[in-house]
């Protein structure tokens, strides 16, 4: 049992003083209380729960090869993934454009992504179809960077795709497949 005793024993001489009770307060009931609230408050709370990203993936069956959906080449932005946290990109077909290198973040991609969405929306009047190609020298979290760029940006329609050999060497002229 948990007591607090107040009393005082000086041992001092002098003048003989009345014996006072001392005085004892019973925490017993404070501690049982603390425990009482302490279990009832980590039971009631929740906690975080994870949160993840729906992502679609079509089936790999040849018979739905026939139902591919045609996007324009002019409104078909692609994003190849390198290495030291760096990306390529470019708009229409693989050589007809120049690409442009950039990073990861609010000034970088997601600028870019915003502005051409814009553009082609107003152009087309169609959303842009991203394709994200990641390569062998990028990351997980610049995989994880650009679909949460997505989402931030708002784009419905993108699609992750195996890079192919001519990006690659696009990719090692630029120097970020390192």
């Amino acid at each position: 049992m948990a007591e607090l005793d107040t009393s005082s024993k000086d041992g001092k001489g002098g003048k003989v003083r009345s014996k006072k009770a001392s005085t004892r307060v019973d925490l017993t009931a404070m501690v049982d209380l603390a425990f009482l609230l302490i279990t009832f408050f980590m039971l009631t709370t929740t906690l975080n729960k994870p949160q993840a990203m729906d992502l679609a993936m079509p089936d790999k069956d040849e018979k739905n090869k026939d139902d591919q959906l045609a996007v324009a080449a002019s409104r078909t932005m692609t994003i190849l993934l390198g290495s030291d946290n760096k990306l390529e990109w470019y708009i229409g077909e693989p050589g007809k454009s120049a690409p442009t290198v950039e990073g990861y973040g609010k000034n970088d991609i997601r600028k870019t992504l915003i502005e051409n969405s814009q553009k082609i929306k107003q152009s087309f009047g169609k959303d842009m179809f991203v394709i994200i190609k990641p390569s062998d020298k990028s990351v997980y979290k610049n995989m994880v960077d650009i679909l949460d760029e997505m989402h931030i940006t708002n784009i419905q329609s993108y699609g992750i795709v195996d890079i192919s050999q001519p990006e690659v060497d696009e990719l090692k002229k630029q120097q970020i497949y390192q």
